[in-house]
């Protein structure tokens, strides 16, 4: 009886030694699932944080190509919309430049150089992979390489380089619809939507962009003189112009010097 009374003792021992064993081994593998669940939730949180912190650090480098258009090269009593404008500052598409009556301020903007005169105003913008600028008042001088590396707006009006041939050309406006446009170096395109047509080297032209108002009074702007004959009018009908007499070699010389002289930045 005693023995098996000690059977019967040592075979509860031994099922409970074992179901202690299991509960054991269950609660070690839940502490590792745990665990495991733990350190996955981590390692993905780190993951995360780290691509939110390269997106914040790339970011502006990958918005940069598309904003940043060229470098203040000269500034004389020059001002962006915000402040005085220097030599050094960058401008962005969007950025606005005007001058007093006796300054000017000369950016250089990839293959292309444009320098606003005087008493002058114009905003920066970007075309595709073209650096641009809306010239609203004064006169602007621009430079080029090449065909692609500059448009110059003036309403309703883009006056863009007509080769990759190095290329000068000077814009003056009039008033809202009126201007004169001048090729220094190389041939000119301007447009108006499909109505397009060039300006040989060495040419000037005063356009209207209206043609059904009134013929306009003389030209009011420097560096003309004179007319060249009656307007000329497609069948488009989308602008007139007027071909006049380009004056002020010497003008034309310093303009050629300040743009392309091996001396300036």
């Amino acid at each position: 009886m005693t023995r098996l009374r000690v059977a019967r003792l040592t075979g509860l021992s031994s099922v409970a030694t074992k179901s202690i064993d299991r509960v054991a081994v269950a609660s070690g593998i839940g502490s590792f699932s745990f665990a495991s669940r733990n350190n996955c939730i981590a390692i993905s949180k780190s993951f995360l944080a780290l691509i939110v912190v390269f997106s914040l650090l790339t970011a502006p480098l990958l918005a940069t190509p598309s904003s940043w258009l060229g470098t203040i090269v000269y500034a004389d009593r020059a001002r962006f919309a915000t402040g005085q404008a220097s030599v050094g500052a960058t401008i962005f598409s969007g950025d606005r430049l005007s001058t007093d009556q006796s300054g000017g301020v000369q950016v250089r903007a990839g293959a292309a150089r444009f320098l606003l005169h005087g008493a002058s105003m114009a905003t920066f913008s970007q075309e595709d992979a073209t650096p641009a600028a809306t010239l609203a008042l004064g006169t602007a001088t621009f430079s080029t390489a090449n065909s692609k590396a500059f448009a110059l707006h003036v309403a309703s009006a883009v006056i863009r380089p007509n080769s990759d041939r190095p290329t000068i050309g000077q814009v003056t406006v009039l008033s809202p619809k009126e201007l004169i446009v001048k090729s220094t170096r190389g041939s000119l395109s301007i447009a108006v939507e499909d109505d397009v047509r060039e300006i040989p080297e060495g040419a000037a032209y005063r356009i209207v962009l209206d043609p059904n108002a009134a013929d306009p009074q003389g030209p009011r702007g420097a560096g003309t003189k004179g007319y060249g004959g009656p307007p000329r009018k497609p069948a488009k009908d989308k602008f007139i112009w007027y071909a006049v007499g380009v004056a002020g070699a010497i003008t034309v010389w310093a303009v050629h010097e300040a743009l392309e002289s091996p001396d300036r930045p």
